[in-house]
This record gives structure tokens, sequence and C-alpha cells, in this order.
């Protein structure tokens, strides 16, 4: 438990983020599923393991020092999300929902089902099964506002530990998360894209790690000497983001709904290539918001913005601006949509 600095810093320096999304596909349950945390019935022994979690910021960082990996269900009535976290010093603080979970070591998940980047959902826990569920409106970067007092009304979740909570004394193990999160509530903000076989919702999962050790028997945050504040926390994620920022949903993975009960066989992930031709729009985003803060205005030709980010840009065919907005459109001869997207980062489509 050596304290040291990880040289994490609040933002990323990153001109352009990867476009390199995780998939899942999503089995059904199949029997009637019990949340305590111990993810032993058969429909979880049946469910893959997403790939081991990667730092934040992608392959380029470190490997995380302790491993992370999740599973995903559904059935008529709910999405389940479970995970093992391995930790060898289980430690937990803060026991009031809704409170700021991450100030703990945390299992984050974030949900936008019909991946618009608008109206998704975050849910923090802990070691205590202390629960933070929020609804964002749209992400913190276009003016939020995350809604604090919306609730999972239904939600089901539970932690299952590995070893003893708060006890320097020994080694722990690590600890299972289990959560239950009803349809009809993720359906309210779907846009449509609702969980049904061959629909994809964008997902992505988040670990919080802190530096502690031990003072005076207790686990304590580790202490930057220079700052004397705690060293930065570390971010460990099922998808990378290419930024220390969660809040990026064009950069979450991809889940696939199969009506295929676990077990009883296996689909392919389909790749929808319209997610390439949003990408586009996606990094024309980012590089108006770069023109702008240089410029104080919004760029009307793609040209314009080589010089912020904006590389190269092979589906963009117009953008239209006046004082203060835009909204720029692409599409693909492979596609039947044409596609949008607004100086808030909202991307739709309407037919060709």
């Amino acid at each position: 438990m050596a304290c040291q600095s990880n040289g994490k810093v609040e933002y990323s320096q990153k001109e352009e983020a990867v476009f390199n999304p995780q998939q899942y596909v999503c089995y059904r349950a199949g029997e009637e599923m019990t949340i305590d945390g111990e993810l032993n019935e058969q429909a979880w022994q049946n469910a893959p393991w997403t790939s081991e979690f990667q730092d934040i910021e992608g392959e380029s960082k470190p490997q995380p020092e302790f491993w992370t990996k999740a599973k995903m269900l559904w059935d008529d009535e709910y999405l389940y999300i479970g995970a093992y976290l391995q930790e060898p010093h289980l430690w937990a603080t803060i026991t009031e929902r809704d409170a700021v979970i991450f100030y703990d070591n945390d299992f984050e998940v974030f949900i936008d089902p019909d991946g618009d980047t608008h109206g998704y959902y975050e849910f923090e826990m802990n070691a205590f099964n202390t629960v933070w569920d929020l609804l964002l409106v749209k992400p913190y970067r276009d003016g939020g506002p995350a809604i604090d007092n919306w609730d999972i009304n239904g939600l089901k979740s539970a932690v299952a530990l590995k070893g003893t909570v708060n006890n320097p004394d020994d080694t722990d193990e690590g600890w299972f998360v289990e959560m239950a999160f009803p349809l009809d509530v993720l359906h309210e903000y779907a846009g449509g894209v609702k969980a049904e076989a061959g629909n994809q919702w964008r997902i992505n999962f988040s670990r919080v790690q802190w530096q502690v050790e031990v003072v005076d028997g207790e686990y304590q945050k580790c202490i930057n000497p220079e700052t004397n504040k705690p060293y930065p926390e570390d971010n460990w994620v099922w998808s990378p983001q290419s930024f220390i920022n969660m809040h990026r949903p064009e950069t979450w993975g991809f889940m696939q709904f199969s009506d295929i009960v676990a077990g009883e066989g296996e689909e392919d992930f389909v790749y929808n290539e319209d997610e390439t031709v949003k990408w586009d729009l996606y990094k024309l985003y980012h590089a108006q918001r770069a023109y702008r803060n240089s410029t104080g205005h919004y760029a009307n030709d793609i040209a314009q913005l080589q010089n912020v980010g904006l590389t190269e840009s092979k589906y963009i065919s117009s953008i239209s601006v006046t004082t203060s907005l835009y909204e720029a459109i692409a599409t693909s001869s492979k596609s039947e949509f044409i596609w949008h997207i607004n100086n808030e980062g909202r991307t739709w489509k309407t037919k060709k």
C-alpha cells in the first residue's frame, strides 16, 4: 500500500478520441434471479464476462493494478448487471443514499438506450451497497443538468464481500456487485429503442479506485505532501474513453439484446455501420467546440475545422450555422437514414 503519484491530471490533453467501443451480447436469464450479490444462478454462470477493464484513457496507459469484469443478462422486467472487483483492501465510508459515492472506491454504470448522448442514466455503488442514481438530461459539457432527486423506482442492488470491509488486519479477495434495473424505468428515455432482441444500447462501466494507507489502525486516503490533498483516483473502465471523463456517451460500449437464453446458444454481435457515420458527426462536434472557444463562433465550413482536430470527414455533407447554433448532416450510401447533430451534441436520424 505504498502511496505514490499515478500521474493522473483532471483532464487529458489529447486532441482526439479513439473510436473503438467494446461490444457485448446480452442473453436472457431464463430463470428467476435473486439479487444477493453472489452471482450464483446458472444464468450468471452461463453469461460471458466482459473483457477486463482498462485505464479510462485506453491501452496507452498502464494496466489496472486489480482486475475488474462484468456480466449482463435480461428478461421482460429487468436488465441485470453483475461484476467482480478484485480488491485486497475493502474500504467504504459513505452510508447516505444519493451522496457522491465516487469519493469512496465504487462501481458505476452508465446507460444511454437510444445512443443520442442525451437523457442517460448513471448509477454508483460502494462496498456498503450505498447507491447514487441520477438522470443526466445532457452531458455536463453541454450544461447538464444532473437530476439527483430522480430515482430508479424498483431498483434492486446487492454486494457480496469476499473479505472484511474496513479491516486493515487482513488481506481481502474482492467484492461482487449485482443489480437489477427495471426496464420500464430505463425505457422512459429510450427514444423508442426498447429492450428487444436485436436492439443495441450504449453502456459503460467504471471503477473508481483511491490509494489508501493505514493510519492509527484505519484506512485513509493517501495524501500528496505537495498539495496536502488525496492523490487523484484511478478510473478503470470497460470501454475506454480516451479522456478522464465518463460523460462522453459517444465512446461507451455497445450492448446487444438477444432472445437466446444464456448457455443455450450463441449470437454474434452485429455492428451497425451507421455508428461510423455518427462518429464523423461527433468528431465535428468536438472540433466545433474547440473552434468556438478559439474564435467566438462556429465554423460554417469543414475546412475551417482542420486546425482544431477534424483531420478528415468521410460522411458529413453540410453545416448550417447561426450566431449561436449549428446543425450538421451526414449520411452514407449504405444507410437508409440521414444523420444530424446539433451544437449540444445530440444526434438524431431522418429517413432519406
